[in-house]
């Protein structure tokens, strides 16, 4: 690899950084050795080709460009800290692994729009993910952040709202949820 590509691959890691909180080659390490997966398994959950996951993994590429990509990473990001605290086993997180491959980002949903088996009525936990992901997918923590503060002195609870679900952690979010509902 020349100086240029070097650069170009450094440039693309620091992106993906700014854009989702990590290099992608370590998020997606992570989720393999996570669920117990390999690269074309990945990429086949998250609807990528093989050789697309090898670029984003490499910096050879830094974005990925389909919003319901990015949130199918999300639900594998939260999957595995499911199975990391025990309260889903290796075979529900097969199961669920199915469920994200099918959704078409938005919601895990099966191909018919009706909510996957045993999932039910949504949780605050999903629909505060969903929320992430949309405003995440719309731009980078630190623009939101910045977006925020531009808004915050004549539109305090916007503001709160950008900066809660668009660089917060789910759990302050989850609380900011249930404290705004009736």
């Amino acid at each position: 690899m020349d100086a240029a590509q070097q650069e170009a691959t450094a440039r693309a890691r620091e992106l993906q950084r700014s854009w989702y909180g990590e290099p992608l080659g370590a998020l997606f390490r992570r989720l393999i050795d996570d669920l117990g997966l390999n690269q074309a398994r990945l990429a086949a959950v998250l609807g990528l080709s093989a050789p697309m996951l090898s670029q984003l993994m490499s910096g050879q590429r830094a974005k990925i460009g389909n919003p319901a990509v990015v949130q199918r990473v999300q639900a594998l990001q939260e999957l595995a800290v499911q199975v990391a605290d025990g309260s889903v086993s290796a075979a529900e997180a097969t199961d669920r692994m199915d469920e994200v491959k099918k959704s078409q980002g938005g919601s895990v949903l099966t191909s018919t729009g009706q909510a996957s088996p045993g999932t039910g009525a949504p949780t605050v936990r999903r629909v505060v993910r969903e929320i992430q992901s949309l405003l995440r997918s719309v731009a980078a923590a630190g623009d939101i952040i910045d977006a925020a503060d531009s808004l915050a002195p004549a539109h305090p609870e916007l503001a709160e709202f950008l900066r809660v679900y668009g660089a917060g952690r789910t759990a302050d979010a989850v609380a900011h949820y249930e404290s705004h509902q009736n």
